[in-house]
């Protein structure tokens, strides 16, 4: 693991750069997304993977890589947005210098496929990176929970807490405290770095999964899978965010996510909560990747916090 390095703090009227590291995205869901952004005061560099379709991917592997190499290189740049997840950035990730991203220190924000991303740059480079809203978090809507998370996470203030919003209420599983860096993402691409040189150590984590248009079986299979890796064996503590689009079989598979989150893990004495909006539901909360926060697991409002600001 490298030596620790934050990014800059997120100014008023920053240059965010995007980039598009996994699939490409339809113009007009961009420009919608783009002028969110705008309309909060920052000037928005589109890189040219958001230009670019080769298949699903936006532009080719090199391509992809070589537009977020351009964006930490670019001096005007303060920070890098990902458009959208899908599939791709283990084709990218390679590609990537992770000498230059860390003596180029910038925000660098995505989910979902981007999890790949995120761990290989906190683990290669250092740097704090961040699981947060897209481009397409905005390209239909504006949650103002959303753009609040960001720039308070992102703002360099120090214990920020972070609540689930009413409409997407985190339950606690397990209660307790628990302190260590966070860790985690999209559930399969977490499962899929198990066995190579890109394994996370979660030792002393705080590890959040989430997961989209998935069966239950399919979610039993790789929380057993993560579990008897030994990535859990010596975490502090587990975050469940909300799990969108997890349909049953056709003969039922008789737990509910909670009831198989804590059948495979309910044996570790950590702090567990679930339905946090961390993923792909409309409520996405920022997180620092690699970064020490507190999960304070308690049975009415489980919330997190951070106690030293990600950014400098």
């Amino acid at each position: 693991m490298a030596e620790q390095t934050k990014p800059e703090r997120l100014s008023a009227g920053a240059r965010i750069g995007i980039v598009n590291p996994a699939y490409w995205l339809e113009p007009e869901r961009l420009q919608r997304a783009v002028g969110v952004f705008e309309d909060l005061g920052y000037e928005l560099a589109l890189g040219k993977s958001t230009r670019l379709k080769e298949n699903q991917y936006a532009g080719s592997a090199k391509d992809r890589a070589a537009d977020i190499m351009a964006m930490f290189k670019d001096p005007s740049i303060d920070a890098i947005i990902c458009a959208r997840g899908g599939y791709g950035g283990n084709r990218v990730s390679p590609l990537l210098d992770y000498d230059v991203i860390r003596d180029n220190p910038k925000i660098f924000i995505g989910y979902s496929d981007v999890t790949g991303l995120l761990a290989s740059i906190a683990q290669r480079s250092g740097l704090v990176s961040f699981h947060g809203p897209m481009l397409t978090t905005f390209d239909e809507q504006t949650i103002q929970y959303n753009l609040d998370s960001l720039q308070q996470v992102l703002s360099g203030r120090s214990d920020v807490q972070i609540k689930s919003p009413a409409a997407c209420k985190a339950r606690t599983l397990k209660p307790g405290v628990a302190r260590g860096p966070a860790w985690g993402g999209n559930l399969v691409s977490v499962n899929s770095r198990l066995g190579t040189n890109d394994q996370i150590d979660m030792r002393g984590a705080i590890v959040f999964l989430e997961e989209i248009d998935e069966k239950l079986y399919a979610f039993d299979r790789m929380m057993l899978h993560l579990k008897h890796s030994g990535s859990l064996d010596d975490i502090n503590g587990l975050i469940i965010g909300e799990m969108l689009e997890i349909g049953d079989s056709k003969v039922p598979f008789g737990k509910t996510i909670d009831e198989i989150v804590l059948d495979v893990c309910g044996d570790l004495d950590i702090p567990i909560i679930s339905n946090f909006p961390c993923g792909h539901g409309d409520y996405q909360a920022t997180l620092p990747v690699s970064h020490r926060i507190e999960l304070n697991a308690f049975e009415e409002d489980p919330f997190i916090l951070i106690p030293e600001p990600p950014v400098g």
